[in-house]
């Protein structure tokens, strides 16, 4: 690469490595994107609950795309996307918590997914069946809830993040995810990782709302996409050329975002901006979980609950075990 493509790229810098998003601009594709990479941060959350890998890869893409979206929160809040359907796979939960916390698990029947497993029914679509997506953007307790609803209908992630970006946002919208297991010299298992990318037309004169805010765009009524929207030359450029990585590259644990970009959009110009460091972090507690008991049960529950004289309440996100004694309540009552 030469000097000046290298300090465009940002190649001038330390490489972002894993568990970072990197945002980006194609200047004159009119056109702005993030790429991410996970790695650490992904293997803890999939391989804390040992989920069949069917499992473990949809539920990697959600926490990629919710990743992609909620990085671009411009306050401290969080990102709160969720499935529910009536496929092997019934709930996907992925919670970002602003700027930089992700979390997430999934609900499956187990019967269901061998039984499709045997059938060859194991793409995305075919494991979330019919149901619905929810995107929720939570400022805190003093601020209104936005949510935005799109509904799944056998189609992947992929497919309705596309739908959901026109339908609630407006905004042209194409992504690319991938999800693997990777072993290397001197692991004593797989690891699974991930990437993806998301990129976004710019409307005309370079002004649009992002989607860390509800801005203009109609977050309640998702019929509201313009049918008569005339695709431009630069956007059509910078989906072809998105069209044409693969699952290995983008899951590659030797290949940088960056480098990934230049890959990409060498010719056309890229500039990348500082990358946004992720982690794998719940925000579970005790003390939430204690007031929780104290506020939202009865003595009499919180008895029924126990087993041989203790409460026990697992976190459904990192499996964290905690313990109470049902009677240490009684002075709050």
């Amino acid at each position: 690469m030469t000097e000046n493509l290298m300090s465009s790229l940002g190649l001038d810098r330390p490489e972002s490595g894993d568990d970072a998003v990197v945002p980006f601009t194609l200047d004159k594709l009119d056109t702005r994107g993030r790429t991410v990479r996970l790695g650490d941060a992904l293997d803890t959350i999939l391989s804390r609950h040992d989920y069949p890998a069917p499992v473990a890869r949809l539920l990697g893409e959600a926490v990629v795309l919710a990743a992609l979206i909620g990085s671009s929160l411009k306050f401290n809040g969080r990102f709160i996307m969720q499935t529910q359907t009536d496929g092997p796979v019934s709930l996907l939960v992925v919670d970002f918590d602003a700027p930089d916390g992700l979390r997430g698990y999934a609900r499956f029947d187990r019967e269901a997914l061998v039984k499709a497993a045997e059938e060859g029914r194991t793409r995305p679509g075919e494991l979330l069946g019919n149901g619905h997506l929810a995107m929720t953007i939570d400022q805190g307790p003093h601020t209104e809830r936005y949510q935005g609803i799109v509904a799944l209908q056998g189609n992947s992630l992929e497919e309705v993040a596309h739908t959901y970006f026109m339908q609630s946002e407006q905004i042209p919208t194409q992504v690319r995810m991938a999800v693997a297991e990777f072993t290397q010299k001197g692991d004593h298992r797989p690891h699974w990782r991930a990437g993806g990318v998301l990129i976004q037309h710019l409307p005309e004169h370079g002004i649009s709302h992002m989607a860390d805010l509800p801005g203009d765009g109609n977050w309640d009524n998702p019929e509201t996409a313009d049918p008569e929207f005339q695709e431009a030359d630069g956007w059509t450029e910078a989906k072809t050329l998105l069209a044409t990585l693969d699952d290995l590259e983008l899951a590659d644990p030797d290949l940088s975002s960056e480098r990934l970009l230049f890959r990409l959009y060498h010719e056309t110009g890229v500039r990348v901006f500082t990358p946004l460091p992720m982690v794998e972090r719940c925000t579970c507690s005790a003390d939430r979980i204690e007031d929780m008991l104290a506020t939202s049960f009865t003595a009499e529950d919180r008895e029924e609950m126990a087993v041989d004289g203790e409460i026990e309440v697992v976190c459904e996100f990192c499996s964290t075990a905690y313990h109470f004694n049902p009677h240490q309540f009684e002075a709050n009552n």
